[in-house]
Formats: structure tokens, sequence, C-alpha cells
């Protein structure tokens, strides 16, 4: 070979070499110094991944925590209130019982009538203690003060001997199953 062809295969072979360092990527610092830079970034992303799941698995149990206790309280408050359709029935006839008991024995006179009337009243305390045993209680007394949530107000008088919101008159007694209003009191308030 000649000299010429040697020194284009020469020229060719640095050409080729400084295109060969061209892709190479740069080292700009120690090839360790890097590793552990990248290890400690690859740590951080590891730690902020696990602080992530964590946050996850405590939402998750506060969901799960929240969805047992209104389960629980639904299924509570189906118990203590499954009656209620029921128990607005019986106070009719709770009522009837009342009236029948509002009249004076001197009106029904005899010996019958006075067994027929002690009849009724047995019967009446007999169901109110029945009723009172699954939570129905009767609300609206002479006397106590008006309560909204509990009364209805008929209308306003004054009245002596009562101060301004006292019940004065009951015209129908009120119930509640277990602390829940299933009819308010009629009642009449002083002014």
């Amino acid at each position: 070979m000649s000299e010429l062809a040697e020194e284009k295969d020469l020229e060719t072979t640095i050409e080729d070499a400084a295109k060969a360092e061209e892709q190479l990527p740069e080292v700009t610092g120690d090839p360790l110094e890097e590793a552990i830079a990248r290890v400690q970034e690859l740590e951080e992303q590891l730690e902020q991944s696990d602080k992530r799941v964590q946050d996850v698995q405590l939402r998750s149990r506060a969901e799960i925590e929240n969805i047992r206790r209104r389960a629980e309280q639904d299924v509570e408050k189906a118990h203590n209130f499954a009656l209620e359709k029921f128990a607005k029935e019986l106070l009719e006839v709770i009522d009837n019982l009342e009236r029948a008991l509002d009249l004076n024995t001197q009106t029904i006179g005899d010996d019958a009538g006075k067994a027929i009337f002690d009849g009724v009243e047995l019967t009446y305390k007999s169901l109110l203690s029945t009723v009172n045993k699954f939570g129905i209680e009767a609300v609206g007394a002479v006397g106590e003060t008006f309560n909204p949530e509990l009364h209805q107000a008929i209308s306003m008088q004054p009245s002596e001997g009562f101060t301004t919101n006292q019940i004065t008159q009951v015209l129908q007694k009120g119930y509640l199953l277990n602390g829940r209003v299933i009819r308010p009191a009629m009642v009449m308030v002083a002014a």
C-alpha cells in the first residue's frame, strides 16, 4: 500500500474515533458520586411512595370504620323505630280509652256500669304499661314549659296561675317512641 493510502486510512480512523467520542455521554464528574446521587434520589422516591401508601391505608381504615359505624347506627335505628307505624295506630286506642275514662262513674250509675268503668280503667293501665315497655311514652302535661319540638300550640291565652309559655291545657297527648316524636301534643299555652 502506498503512503497516500495509509494516510487516508489514518485520517479516516481518526475521524471515526472523533465521531465515536462525540456519541459517548459526557462524564462531568466522578461516576461513583453520580451513582451515589442516583441512589439517594431513588431512596427519596421510595420514601415518598411509602408515605403515600401509608396515607392511603390510613384513609382506607378510616373509611371502613365510618362505614361500620354507620351500619351499626342504621341497624340500631331499625330496631328502635320498627314499631313506629304500629305505635301510631295504637295511639287512637289509647285516646279512646282515655275518653271512656273521662266519663264520670256517676253518669253510669249502677254497679254494672261501675264494673264496666273499672274494666276499661284496667285495660287502659295495662295498655299503657305494655307500650311503655316498648319505648313509647306520653308527653304534654299541664304546667310543663312549651317545647315546640314536643308540643303543637293550638292557641295562646292569658291564664291566671300560669307563666308565659307554660301549658295550660292538653287537648291531645303527644307520644315519643325511643325519644323520637311520633305525635306532638296539642296544647294551649299561657300568653
